[in-house]
């Protein structure tokens, strides 16, 4: 119960090693300090020597504890034995991106679960996004849970923040079509014109888009079912379905 209710809490113990080679990789925040399971050490030398070469350059520590102590900092179980404590990550406002003139950006808003929010960021990534802009009202307080799930996309995106209103005025001064996920006014995904530069939104299951930014896009689209179907995709579905479906109109 405790790491069912901590999960959706302030996390920034990064769990397992892909979400800390993400972290180093991406370079937006900092470790602190990591914790090995000194029962695990014995199997787990290639990736220890690796930290240890890392934390000479990057001034972090490395500590040798017990499974039980890692335990109670964690809220999962896919860690193999190596955590790191990190530094928060400072978001930057979305005047501070300079736009691609191919450019692909995806706003996410209104998910409900860190997890799903983390399954999303792991698809646009892997479809090409060139960076995701997030609401004031986002998961990343739950940084280490985001990680683990999006196998460590998140912190290898670039990242930024505004409202939806703001991001579409964006966009739309510097030359970028917004598309929003919707049903009213909307064309089939399948037919609409995706090719790059975009900015794609998609809202929630719950709280949807809201009409503002809707009437702000340039293009809504719908995503077609194969059969009579009355519900609708996750947010985190939805955005995976539209971000590799502008990866195909956009092959070379």
């Amino acid at each position: 119960m405790k790491k069912e209710e901590s999960r959706q809490g302030q996390s920034l113990i990064f769990e397992g090693m892909t979400s800390i080679s993400a972290v180093i990789n991406g370079g937006y925040r900092k470790i602190e300090q990591v914790f090995i399971d000194k029962e695990k050490a014995s199997s787990k030398k290639r990736q220890i020597d690796f930290l240890i070469h890392k934390s000479r350059e990057l001034g972090f520590t490395v500590e040798y504890t017990t499974e039980s102590e890692i335990d109670e900092m964690t809220t999962g179980s896919s860690h193999g034995g190596i955590i790191a404590r990190c530094t928060d990550r400072e978001i930057e406002p979305l005047c501070a991106l300079e736009p691609e003139e191919d450019g692909f950006y995806v706003m996410i808003d209104g998910i409900e679960d860190p997890y799903n929010f983390g399954y999303a960021l792991r698809t646009v990534y892997a479809a090409g996004a060139d960076a995701v802009i997030l609401t004031p009202r986002n998961w990343m307080s739950a940084a280490g849970v985001v990680c683990r799930s999006s196998a460590g996309a998140s912190e290898l995106l670039p990242l930024y923040v505004s409202e939806g209103e703001e991001a579409c005025t964006f966009f739309k001064n510097n030359n970028i079509k917004v598309v929003c996920a919707g049903i009213r006014n909307s064309v089939s995904a399948f037919d609409a014109d995706l090719k790059k530069p975009l900015f794609l939104i998609v809202g929630g299951e719950k709280r949807g888009i809201s009409a503002k930014v809707l009437d702000c896009a340039d293009t809504v689209v719908r995503l077609d079912y194969g059969r009579d179907f009355s519900g609708s995709l996750s947010a985190a579905s939805a955005a995976s379905v539209l971000a590799y479906e502008i990866l195909r109109q956009n092959r070379e």
